[in-house]
């Protein structure tokens, strides 16, 4: 699917950029200029990352680990030639989401760029948003995702992420869809949110193990 294919090439560069730093970090003495983070949200500035029954664009550290899993679900334009780029942009923005790193829209828990609860990807490879030319853009649908562990509440980063989902698609008339391209029923929608439970028990389960 087109959604985890650019997902995993962010995954991968995640990785890459977390081993990278790692190393030039330890081959540095620590009186050197201390260790900066690259802020890609500085690229773009605007207003303040599925349950797939299986992933996240963590904003806090670039070596974060490769997500365990990914509750992502697709909005697909229910006009041929896809959604109008400006307007689909904007409407972004209007629900809080902020494009940075990537190049994709992510949602944060503060408008102070606080944890990425969830994000917002094109369908069209690589997945990215290239804001120079969205007049004459079009984008076919869009992947909203989140990746598990975050660093916010997985339940509430869900329910908001759902939330957003349905507004968006309300506003742009688009469709929402769950990973596998089938409707998002209601029923689908609870069984999505209880595999994020599970996975938040389960979490919390081995934790309390290893204390």
């Amino acid at each position: 699917m087109a959604e985890l294919r650019w997902i995993l090439i962010v995954c991968g560069l995640v990785v890459i950029a977390g081993v990278y730093i790692y190393s030039r970090f330890r081959a540095t003495p620590p009186a050197d200029k201390p260790r900066r983070e690259p802020l890609l949200d500085e690229l773009e500035p605007g207003p303040a990352n599925v349950v797939t029954a299986d992933s996240s664009d963590r904003h806090s550290d670039a070596g974060s680990a490769t997500p365990d899993k990914i509750v992502a679900l697709r909005m697909m334009s229910r006009d041929s030639a896809g959604f109008v780029g400006d307007q689909l942009v904007l409407a972004l923005r209007e629900a809080g989401l902020r494009h940075g790193r990537y190049g994709i829209f992510h949602r944060h828990d503060d408008e102070a760029a606080g944890n990425v609860l969830f994000s917002v990807a094109s369908l069209l490879e690589p997945g990215s948003f290239d804001l120079s030319g969205l007049t004459e853009a079009r984008f076919p649908g869009v992947s909203i995702f989140m990746a598990l562990p975050g660093e916010a509440d997985p339940v509430q980063a869900f329910d908001q992420m759902l939330s957003t989902a349905r507004l968006l698609a309300g506003q742009l008339e688009g469709d929402l869809l769950d990973e596998q391209g089938s409707t998002l029923s209601i029923q689908r929608q609870r069984f999505m949110r209880e595999e994020v439970l599970q996975y938040l028990h389960q979490v919390e389960g081995a934790a309390g193990q290893s204390q």
